[in-house]
């Protein structure tokens, strides 16, 4: 599914479910070979406050995602490379994280491409300017994933 429509979707099933509380619904994604274990222990010690958004609930709790706030900011785990990415891409880099950025419909998406195990950052426009979002983050990635070195 194309990164646009699932931030789209998180949103919309927070305005259907007209609770700002609830758990965030994550379209699941097929996580890349051998990254569950990475992504379980980085979804495990990201924080709780992102940007001033308290982390919240996701459903499936299986996805390797997380979320914080409303509207939310959703980290998915172990993702592919994003279609638009090119090796000479300049990337964002962030506490030794280099970040990716594209913009996409109602917020923008932040992937780590210099790590072993991709990480996606969908941002809404609420939150602008959305590369501090990647302050928060970006700590926790670099320590639990390895760089690969594509910079």
């Amino acid at each position: 599914m194309p990164r646009r429509t699932s931030l789209i979707l998180a949103l919309l099933a927070l305005t259907v479910s007209g609770c700002g509380f609830g758990a965030v619904s994550i379209e699941p994604h097929t996580a890349e070979a051998g990254s569950e274990e990475t992504c379980t222990a980085l979804l495990k010690d990201l924080p709780e406050v992102v940007s001033d958004a308290v982390r919240r609930d996701v459903a499936p709790e299986a996805a390797l995602a997380t979320a914080w706030g409303q509207p939310p900011i959703v980290l998915r785990c172990g993702v592919s490379m994003p279609s638009a990415y090119r090796p000479d891409t300049q990337l964002i880099d962030v506490g030794g994280v280099g970040w990716f950025a594209e913009e996409g419909d109602g917020g923008v998406f932040f992937t780590a491409t210099d790590r072993e195990v991709l990480v996606e950052v969908a941002v809404p426009d609420d939150y602008a300017p959305a590369g501090f979002v990647l302050d928060d983050i970006s700590p926790t990635v670099a320590s639990h994933i390895p760089e690969r070195g594509l910079r």
